[in-house]
């Protein structure tokens, strides 16, 4: 694809041309949004736990972690639903208003589930109160979802890229504003609740000027058939908030909040290192979808490209983050993080597990089994709460990581399972078996580089940089033996 000027490199990132360029341009701008917005929100976490300590950072966590599980009932699966229905139907436009009043309603169900819950999760009026004030931001930030979910529908992904950094930015900036001037948890989290008025204020206002005039209205068979649509897509979504917040919310609870710092911690760091899974995912998926009724020669070509390059991603992410843990944690946190290595060398393997899972969760629901995936969400979710239950009294946040690893295991063993006996092509393909070997031969090289004196004690970002070099020199080497075999 060539560019021979700025106005074509625009209309390239704006226009609506061709599938290939739609393809191309949303999956910029979401790799542009999704990628600004984690390092920055990332970079904000680093900056809290140093400012705030494990304690309170521990306490900031748990009251993120109980509010966001309440995430999937604010938005009930409508946002994926809105966005399917109306990219296949313009004329559906028109009941969007009544789809946002809707998602107005359950949101003040929402947060009245939250109030009255936080009653029973914590004494402390103190931690009550930012509970209160984060299920208020929470409730905003849905709104966003609802707007997004349109634009996807209208191929605007540049909108929804430009107000998701414009927001992240703004809550950035107030909340590092708080941590030079007054840290506290109740201090944060009304700077998230400001961000979030301001921003939706602004973007509302767009979104009425320049893509669909704003308006009230209420229409309940509207919101009959749009919940009777989303309903699979919001059970799946509460049994992924299990998934995912038990573990912190469990340590609350326990009053184990030193312990939810550091975890909470490392657990920040891992989710940055799923960037790049999460854009290959989205460069891949519209492309698996586009190819699953195809030849099934091609459709087997695309998922072996597409797993091939989730394990040349997840192998080194492994490997390195295992070598240099430690290192990574004091450099971010300093020396009062030092429970947080073990755990972060838990929670990388975890993480490298996850990579390979999306990928078969994105195969099963290019071929129309989103059911599979439902179930082995529900059992995963299951086994996660009962693991913690276990292992958190015991073992604290180290039992809270092998719980969550334990548990991403067996969903990816579910999802193999599924895939091999649903989908009609080979998961594991001996060129894809090729390709993890090579991977995991290149990553070993990589680690025992890294652990040596000399690169070790460098600058972490020095022994990272010498590390993805080493790796793809011995990968590179090993493709192009394999090569020049294969032709003799």
């Amino acid at each position: 694809m060539k560019i021979k000027s700025f106005a074509e490199l625009g209309s390239l990132l704006t226009g609506h041309h061709s599938l290939k360029q739609l393809l191309f341009k949303n999956t910029f701008w979401v790799s542009v949004s999704l990628g600004v917005g984690q390092l920055l929100r990332a970079a904000l976490f680093i900056y809290m736990a140093r400012i705030l300590q494990a304690t309170h950072y521990g306490i900031f966590s748990f009251v993120l972690a109980f509010v966001s599980l309440f995430t999937a009932f604010f938005d009930l699966g409508l946002s994926s639903i809105i966005t399917r229905e109306f990219s296949q139907n313009k004329e559906r436009e028109k009941d969007f208003y009544s789809l946002v009043s809707l998602k107005f309603f359950v949101g003040l169900v929402t947060i009245l589930a939250i109030v009255i819950s936080s009653f029973f999760i914590t004494p402390s009026f103190q931690i009550r109160k930012a509970i209160w004030i984060m299920a208020f931001f929470s409730f905003l930030t849905q709104f966003f979802e609802v707007f997004y979910a349109f634009l996807r529908a209208r191929q605007r992904m540049e909108y929804e890229a430009w107000a998701n950094i414009f927001q992240t930015l703004l809550l950035v900036s107030l909340v590092f504003f708080v941590l030079f001037r007054s840290p506290s948890v109740i201090n944060i989290s009304q700077a998230y609740l400001l961000s979030g008025l301001i921003a939706l204020g602004i973007f509302t206002f767009f979104f009425h000027r320049k893509i669909l005039p704003f308006k009230l209205s209420f229409g309940l068979e509207v919101w009959s058939k749009f919940l009777k649509m989303s309903w699979p897509l919001a059970l799946t979504s509460i049994f992924t908030m299990l998934y995912s917040y038990t573990d912190s919310i469990i340590m609350g609870y326990l009053s184990q909040m030193a312990q939810a710092g550091w975890y909470n911690a490392s657990l920040r760091i891992v989710k940055v290192a799923w960037v790049p899974g999460g854009i290959i995912c989205i460069s891949f998926y519209p492309v698996l979808t586009q190819f699953a009724d195809k030849a099934r020669i091609d459709f087997q070509r695309i998922w072996d490209y597409f797993l091939g390059v989730m394990f040349i991603l997840a192998l080194p992410i492994v490997f390195g983050g295992m070598a240099l843990a430690e290192r990574i944690i004091i450099t971010l946190y300093g020396q009062g993080f030092d429970p947080s290595i073990l755990t972060f060398r838990i929670l990388i393997v975890m993480q490298g597990v996850g990579f390979v899972s999306v990928a078969f969760s994105n195969l099963l629901v290019a071929v129309n089994q989103q059911k599979k995936i439902f179930w082995t969400t529900v059992s995963g979710a299951v086994m996660n709460i009962i693991l913690n239950l276990i292992l958190i009294p015991r073992f604290s946040l180290y039992g809270a990581a092998v719980a969550s690893l334990i548990s991403y295991l067996v969903v990816l063993i579910f999802y193999f399972w599924f895939s091999f006996r649903f989908v009609g092509i080979v998961c594991l393909s001996p060129k894809v078996s090729l390709i993890a070997t090579a991977s995991i031969f290149s990553s070993i090289a990589m680690f025992f580089a890294v652990i040596t004196p000399f690169v070790y004690k460098l600058n972490v970002l020095f022994s990272i940089s010498i590390g993805a070099c080493i790796y793809g020199m011995v990968f590179l080497s090993l493709a192009l033996i394999w090569n020049g075999l294969r032709k003799q």
